[in-house]
C-alpha cells in the first residue's frame, strides 16, 4: 500500500521512521535510520504527509524534505505526547516515531510554522545578543564581588561600575590590578560585539524593527 503520512522522531545521528497507509495500517517501520542514510529513504517515498516535532534540527529537515516534494508539518513535544503509546509500549524511538504519525495526521493538531533559513539566521542573533547581555551582566557583577572584597563597594548600575572601577584599577596591587582590568577589558569587547547592539550596522532589519 502507499505510504500517505510518515513520523520521524528526530536525533542527533540516529532517527526513527514510521509511515502508515491511508487506512492507517504501518507499512514503515524503521526504528533506527543513520543519520546519513535518513534523506536517502524518505526521497524514495511517494510525496506524502511528513510529522516532526519541532525540536533541534526540524526545520532544516523540514526544507530538505519540502524539497523532495513532501508536505511536512512540525509539531510542539506537548501535543505529541497523548498519543505516545506509553502504556502498552513503554518510551523509546519508534513509539515517539509512531506517535507522531498519529499526531500529525489530526485535523485539529496546531502546527508550528516553518521558518526559513533567513529566519533562523534572525533568531540566531537574538539568541545571540541574549547570551552576550548575560555574560555582559555576569562579567559587572563579578566585579562588584571582587571589589567588594577588598572594601570597593559599588552600586548596580553598569555604567558607575565601569566608572568607578576603572578610576580604582591603578590603585589595586598585584594581580587584583590584573583580573580586574582583564574583566574591563571583557565588557568592552562585549559591548563592541555587532550583535550586542541592536543599533549595529550588522543587526538585520527586521531584528531592529522588532527591538525598536
Amino acid at each position: 500500500m502507499t505510504i500517505v503520512t510518515v513520523g520521524i522522531d528526530l536525533a542527533k545521528n540516529v532517527f526513527a521512521v514510521h509511515g502508515v497507509d491511508g487506512a492507517g495500517k504501518p507499512v514503515l517501520v524503521r526504528p533506527s535510520v543513520a543519520r546519513d542514510k535518513l534523506l536517502k529513504l524518505i526521497a524514495a517515498l511517494p510525496p506524502c504527509l511528513i510529522g516532526m516535532e519541532a525540536c533541534s534540527g526540524a526545520h532544516h529537515w523540514a526544507r530538505e524534505f519540502e524539497k523532495l516534494g513532501h508536505t511536512v508539518r512540525l509539531m510542539a513535544p506537548k501535543f505529541v505526547a497523548p498519543y505516545r503509546l506509553s502504556g502498552k509500549r513503554g518510551k523509546n524511538d519508534a513509539a515517539d516515531a509512531a506517535a507522531i504519525c498519529e499526531a500529525v495526521s489530526r485535523p485539529q493538531m496546531r502546527f508550528v510554522p516553518l521558518k526559513s533559513i533567513d529566519q533562523q539566521g534572525q533568531l540566531m542573533v537574538h539568541r545571540a545578543r541574549q547570551g552576550f547581555v548575560e555574560q555582559r551582566t555576569a562579567t559587572l557583577n563579578r566585579i562588584r564581588g571582587l571589589l567588594s572584597e577588598l572594601g570597593i563597594v559599588l552600586p548596580l548600575k553598569a555604567a558607575t561600575v565601569r566608572r568607578e572601577a576603572l578610576a580604582h584599577l591603578e590603585d589595586l596591587p598585584g594581580w587584583a590590578n590584573t583580573v580586574i582590568g582583564d574583566l574591563l577589558s571583557d565588557v568592552t569587547r562585549l559591548d563592541e560585539l555587532p550583535s550586542t547592539t541592536a543599533t549595529s550596522p550588522s543587526w538585520p532589519a527586521t531584528a531592529r524593527r522588532r527591538n525598536g
